[in-house]
């Protein structure tokens, strides 16, 4: 079994739609970014990837490829997946927690646990996503931007 971590952070701005973990979720700004900016996603990718030592998200979907601009990060997430696929690997379990003062996000966890246990190829009661404030602490605390962090564990596949 090997273990990974990520991380991702974005600005909050107005004229976005705000999705994490695959969910539009109504909110008067959004996360920018090349892709649909979703930071769970994001942060998910980055754990599988570096658990598997298969890169990170910038060096596999960078943001100079015309072609990630916009796409949803599920779409990645489950290319992330096919790679770590390939190299011989199965996710076994993800962690995940989302840094925001606003909004309020219990009403769409379920949602985004299904979405990414999807994206990944794992029952949900394997994905667990949790949120959790900055307390007003830092630019995240001010509601300047969403972050996320994320452990994910891989088994070997037989």
């Amino acid at each position: 079994m090997t273990v990974g971590i990520g991380f991702d952070t974005h600005p909050l701005v107005p004229g976005r739609r705000l999705v994490l973990g695959g969910v539009e979720i109504p909110f008067e700004k959004g996360l920018d970014g090349h892709s649909d900016a979703d930071a769970l996603a994001h942060a998910v990718i980055d754990a599988i990837l570096g658990a598997a030592c298969a890169g990170d998200i910038g060096s596999c979907f960078g943001t100079n490829d015309p072609q990630y601009k916009d796409v949803s990060s599920l779409l990645l997430l489950k290319e992330a997946l096919r790679r770590v696929q390939a190299l011989g690997y199965a996710v076994n379990h993800i962690d995940a927690t989302i840094i925001a003062e606003a909004p309020r996000l219990a009403s769409f966890i379920v949602q985004m646990r299904a979405n990414v246990a999807d994206s990944v190829g794992t029952p949900i009661e394997r994905v667990s996503v949790k949120a959790a404030t900055a307390n007003r602490v830092g630019a995240l605390g001010a509601g300047d931007g969403i972050a996320c962090l994320a452990v994910a564990s891989l088994q070997r596949l037989e």
